[in-house]
């Protein structure tokens, strides 16, 4: 594509902002905005006042698991704080920095001068913020935040909670409006608004796992619904869905929750894929190696992920044959994550690679998430996951996907695309730091997590014996190393916004333009006159 296709491109959707926003400014520009990029700009900054918020949450846990004995928090306040870390850094921080990206990025990939339905996108973001204001808020109630795990296994959120089950669910019920609201967006934006001659098969990869996954929200939000909603009519209206004495079933609830749970975990996972395979070819000087196997692969993932959650109940006492079913499923899916992690491996093979800030949380993404792989295979069997189970195998399992996999592909996808959306170039030497720091710090966190599941410590416990005590050490001084190597981050982007040195039309040396072109070799299109939206 050319520089000019790529400013003509860019002028229509100013001129489209303009139209959009002229009348509004400061505070009123943000609230009432139909603009993808400022909905895009909303989106990511929530985001990560989210993951610091969170963070915080996470470095208090790892403060009080320095050494052994209580010496920081109560037992009952570690367990609100486990809960609340979880529900924020999956709802809170994963999910709208990847609707960020979606609001950004799309409109523009797909040639459409907006998304489909702007005043809906405007509304998903803003319901978020009073989501996690209801769910923080309670920290500071007399009941206390929710203690029973952001998976709130029933009995505990129904029979044993401290109070908090409603305020929990309420605040699970406006997240899930949003993440639907959200996903619809994405799902019309791609079929109805893509360029003249822009088939599927041409769409850029960051596309099509946009795609995929607004699929699987949709699909499996409704039963997270459903699920909070019977907690909660367990706790103050008298069901019995989870009470074995009224007639229910406990592990009931663990099947209808996984359901959800094991979809949701792609749905954090497949938006990484997407932005990897846009960085990768383009600091390789390549076309993405096997473009058709990696919509395939992806399209194989989100199916097979709706036969495998009872993976996470192999310890209930299903039958044997439900066992080895979910056994095989779940080992199954590291064929299609297999052929990924080849066709990048492939992509770089031989390629005129260059290694700035985004090739390098994109290479650190590929090497690190394939550990959290094949930890992931290890769980998959089930005599060796009647060892594992409910210990710290598993939080360093969880963690490598979701750390050093979603969240270094967001770092990476901001660095690739900050100079895009602010037109500065960020420090280099900053953002070098932010990475080998972030990617020291993390293995220091997790890696030895895996050990001291091996040696039995459990997860969710706000003491231990003796014998964990030198690993927990080495672990929490990385936790705390993580967390400060964050704020680097903030400095790099707030100094990019303010100025800098001013970005090229093809930042990254002529391989910018790639990411337009890898997918989709036919002619890209413009709008002259973008169609009005209303």
């Amino acid at each position: 594509m050319t520089t000019e296709n790529i400013a003509t491109e860019q002028s229509d959707h100013d001129s489209h902002d303009e139209h959009h926003d002229h009348k509004m400014t400061g505070v009123k520009r943000w609230l009432y905005t139909t603009n993808h990029k400022d909905i895009g700009t909303l989106y990511l900054w929530f985001s990560f006042i989210m993951l610091l918020t969170g963070g915080a949450l996470a470095m208090v846990i790892r403060a009080e698991l320095f050494q052994p004995g209580l010496q920081i928090v109560e037992p009952d306040f570690f367990n609100q704080l486990t809960t609340v870390h979880g529900l924020i850094m999956v709802f809170g921080a994963i999910m709208p920095a990847f609707t960020g990206f979606a609001n950004w990025m799309l409109p523009m990939m797909i040639g459409a001068p907006d998304m489909a339905l702007p005043r809906m996108n405007n509304w998903s973001f803003w319901i978020l913020p009073f989501a996690f204001g209801i769910l923080l808020s309670s920290f500071f109630m007399e009941s206390g935040a929710p203690n029973f795990g952001w998976t709130f296994y029933a009995p505990l959120s129904t029979t044993f909670s401290n109070g908090s089950t409603a305020f929990f669910v309420f605040a699970v019920h406006i997240m899930g409006i949003s993440s639907i609201m959200g996903a619809i967006n994405i799902v019309v934006t791609i079929m109805n608004l893509r360029a003249p001659g822009m088939t599927y098969m041409k769409m850029p990869l960051f596309v099509w796992t946009f795609f995929i996954t607004a699929y699987l929200l949709i699909a499996v939000m409704p039963v997270l619904a459903g699920v909070v909603t019977m907690v909660l009519t367990d706790t103050y209206f008298g069901t019995s869905f989870f009470d074995a004495a009224g007639g229910g079933d406990p592990v009931m609830f663990q099947h209808i929750f996984w359901f959800f749970g094991h979809p949701e975990v792609y749905i954090m996972i497949l938006p990484a894929f997407g932005i990897v395979s846009t960085i990768i070819p383009a600091f390789s000087r390549k076309k993405l190696f096997g473009y058709a196997s990696m919509v395939y692969a992806t399209s194989s993932i989100a199916l097979l992920s709706f036969i495998v959650w009872a993976h996470h109940m192999f310890t209930t006492g299903m039958p044997l044959f439900g066992e080895l079913f979910f056994m095989y499923c779940t080992m199954l899916i590291a064929v299609p994550t297999g052929v990924k992690v080849f066709n990048w491996v492939a992509t770089m093979w031989r390629g005129s690679l260059t290694f700035e800030t985004p090739m390098l949380f994109s290479i650190a993404f590929v090497i690190l998430f394939t550990i959290g792989g094949f930890s992931g295979l290890m769980l998959a069997m089930t005599p060796v996951d009647f060892q594992y189970h409910d210990t710290y195998f598993v939080v360093a399992h969880f963690h490598y996907v979701l750390v050093t996999g979603s969240l270094f592909s967001i770092y990476a996808g901001a660095y690739y695309w900050l100079p895009k959306w602010t037109g500065h170039m960020y420090s280099d030497a900053l953002s070098k730091w932010h990475f080998w720091c972030s990617l020291i710090s993390v293995n220091l966190l997790f890696f030895p997590m895996h050990f001291l599941g091996l040696a039995g410590m459990p997860r969710r416990i706000p003491d231990y014996a003796l014998q964990f005590a030198d690993f927990n050490k080495w672990v929490s001084i990385g936790g705390f190393a993580f967390g400060l190597s964050q704020l680097i981050f903030l400095v790099v982007v707030i100094k990019c916004i303010r100025g800098g040195e001013k970005a090229a039309a093809k930042p990254w040396d002529g391989a910018e333009g790639l990411e337009w072109e890898v997918a989709s070799p036919a002619p890209y299109h413009t709008f002259s006159t973008p169609p009005k939206i209303d």
